[in-house]
């Protein structure tokens, strides 16, 4: 997750978020079924920490609708022969193709072993982990690429050329909630993570992120955004940029080639919509029963003996793909809901008012942030903190007065759930059973308080 600890944080929950996507989508005119795979797909990337595919998303999905995207029906099998098939996406939603998609594959490698589904006609998908991670609670090895809107500068380019055409493979290892999880663009960086961190306010960004209009590398945010494009992985040709093209272009043959799609930057251009944007997509299932015996505890070892490796900092210990998801999924389970910060609240109240339907509920994190972003770093340490209140926007909003909702305010006290970390776990709990239990603690917490503001 990208946080910015001077930037407060909300936590809505995944119920109410839920309904505030279908709602959004159905004032256009999404079935509730097709609105609800949308709901599913962008909260499972906030879920994770890739805020550039979830709720960040939703106001282009709305547009897509409203400019021809089809709200309802099925997408068609054109073609079927063994594991393979070809579908027509039928110009619908990214996400209900890819669920199809993605549900015949798994169909397919159950009979045949392996399968290999491509579709044309698609739209964005979202993030492709979603798709692989449901092959693989199948029991499956999930792949999945899609092609995208042409935003890369190829390596030696001074024009756009490619998609960030992203990939993605995930596999269960033998542990519970333990996996291989791979979801990456072919540029240094999707294109939502320059949205975003322009909409949280930061003007500055890597310089192997993006470029300007003539492929040059560029730090800001707008020119990147307006008018630029994002480099491939690898930033520039000496370090490694003509990798990012050749993935990306591998992923074209895959998507748009195969599957008989636009591609390269035949590609719909990004935000317009005067035609289909007729995206190529992959899906690929492998049921390992069919290759050697003992798959599953194989990947155990080699995924825990790479975790293992000494790390070049003990503060930053050996990661595997899909150990960030898997934390990003903890700490939202910890803060009680999917964290969000005050310039994406901020959007999502915009295209509230856009649609003309309500936020239900979102507390401030007030106090949060920079304990409980170091929370993994404090694993195996058996002690009892304050983490901090959470105060809630319906009771500060009900008056329609400015209140005071410091921490130590009386109405922040009384009318909310404090954070606190006992051990490798934190519990919310009301003030007065924290008051209770951990009376020492709530005073070192205030005395604490005290000192800061002093």
């Amino acid at each position: 997750m990208n946080y910015s600890k001077d930037a407060p944080e909300f936590v809505v929950s995944p119920k109410d978020a839920r309904e505030f996507v279908v709602k959004c989508m159905q004032t256009v005119g999404t079935s509730p079924d097709h609105a609800g795979q949308l709901a599913d797909l962008l909260l499972d990337a906030d879920l994770v920490g890739h805020y550039s595919h979830g709720l960040n998303r939703l106001h282009i999905y709305v547009d897509d609708v409203k400019n021809g995207v089809k709200g309802n029906g099925v997408p068609k099998v054109l073609k079927q022969k063994g594991g393979t098939a070809w579908v027509d996406g039928e110009n619908l939603l990214g996400a209900v193709v890819g669920n199809f998609c993605t549900d015949l594959a798994i169909k397919l490698a159950k009979e045949f072993g392996v399968a290999w589904v491509v579709t044309k006609n698609s739209n964005h998908y979202g993030a492709c982990q979603h798709y692989t991670k449901k092959i693989a609670n199948a029991g499956m090895v999930g792949m999945s690429f899609t092609n995208t809107s042409p935003l890369m500068f190829p390596c030696r380019s001074s024009e756009i050329g490619l998609g960030t055409n992203p990939l993605s493979c995930c596999v269960n290892s033998e542990k519970t909630g333990d996996s291989f999880l791979l979801d990456m663009a072919t540029t240094t960086v999707a294109l939502g993570k320059v949205e975003l961190a322009d909409c949280r306010g930061k003007t500055q960004i890597p310089s192997t992120w993006g470029a300007d209009s003539k492929g040059n590398p560029s730090t800001d945010t707008q020119v990147v955004l307006h008018g630029g494009g994002l480099l491939p992985l690898g930033g520039i040709e000496e370090t490694g940029s003509y990798k990012g093209t050749g993935l990306s272009m591998m992923g074209e043959l895959f998507c748009g080639i195969l599957a008989g799609s636009s591609f390269g930057k035949n590609v719909r251009l990004w935000g317009q919509s005067h035609k289909a944007a007729d995206n190529g997509q992959c899906f690929v299932a492998i049921d390992p029963e069919c290759f050697a015996p003992g798959f599953a505890p194989r990947l155990q070892q080699f995924l825990d003996e790479t975790r293992n490796l000494k790390p070049i900092s003990e503060e930053k210990p050996v990661l595997v793909p899909g150990d960030p998801e898997r934390m990003n999924t903890e700490y939202s389970q910890k803060a009680g809901g999917l964290v969000y910060q005050e310039g994406q609240i901020k959007a999502l109240e915009e295209l509230a008012t856009k649609c003309d339907v309500q936020i239900e509920s979102y507390e401030l994190a007030s106090n949060i942030p920079d304990e409980m972003i170091d929370l993994y770093e404090k694993r195996g340490k058996k002690q009892i903190k304050i983490l901090g209140p959470l105060v809630s926007n319906k009771e500060t909003a009900a008056s329609g007065e400015k209140q005071d909702t410091s921490p130590n305010s009386q109405l922040a006290l009384q009318k909310t759930r404090f954070a606190v970390e006992i051990g490798d776990d934190v519990q919310f709990m009301s003030y007065k059973q924290v008051k209770t239990l951990y009376k020492e603690e709530l005073l070192e917490y205030f005395e604490e308080r005290a000192k800061i503001e002093e």
